[in-house]
């Protein structure tokens, strides 16, 4: 099985994840996309409880079908929120598995923070993909969503609703549990 993982800390999910995970499914020969919520960030930026992130990629993703997953291996690990240990953690729970790591290229100019990022390159093929206002000669395909997590919540605890960034299912969640400032 070939798979693509897309971490990140959707916090919130938005349409630029989304986008992600169906061009990683239709140009990268993958099997299955698994989003990969982070447990705890590596550079400890403050995030929604875990369970809720995970219950919104849940969300945003429930009517694309069975190819679409979302992991909790980031809890599993319960480590630092680093790329190593993920992989570390999830290849010997499955050694028939091919996986790809797939990244924006808006991090790129953050790789050197990265621990042990050679090794990732050694364990997994990387993928970049363009996300908008971020070329990079590494990256693939057209230009993503520019949107960020970090918008979003700022539109939303002004109050704005980000419908056309946020799947509707994921503002649904956010806005039952109280999340990112809606009530």
């Amino acid at each position: 099985m070939n798979v693509a993982l897309l971490g990140g800390s959707f916090n919130p999910p938005h349409i630029g994840h989304l986008m992600a995970a169906i061009y990683a499914r239709a140009t990268l020969s993958c099997d299955e996309v698994w989003l990969v919520p982070s447990f705890h960030h590596p550079f400890h930026k403050p995030l929604a409880p875990f369970d809720d992130r995970v219950a919104m990629c849940e969300a945003m993703g429930a009517d694309l079908g069975p190819w679409l997953k979302v992991s909790r291996a980031e809890e599993a690990v319960g480590k630092e929120g680093r790329t190593i240990e993920l992989l570390e953690y999830l290849l010997p729970l499955h050694p028939a598995t091919a996986f790809q790591f797939v990244i924006g290229s808006d991090i790129l100019a953050d790789l050197p923070k990265w621990k042990a990022w050679g090794r990732v390159q050694q364990l997994v093929k990387v993928v970049v993909l363009h996300r908008a206002g971020y070329p990079s000669p590494l990256a693939l395909g057209p230009p993503l969503a520019e949107v960020s997590s970090t918008a979003i919540r700022a539109k939303l605890e002004a109050g704005e609703l980000p419908t056309e960034l946020v799947p509707r299912a994921v503002l649904a969640y956010a806005k039952e549990k109280r999340l990112f400032g809606l009530w």
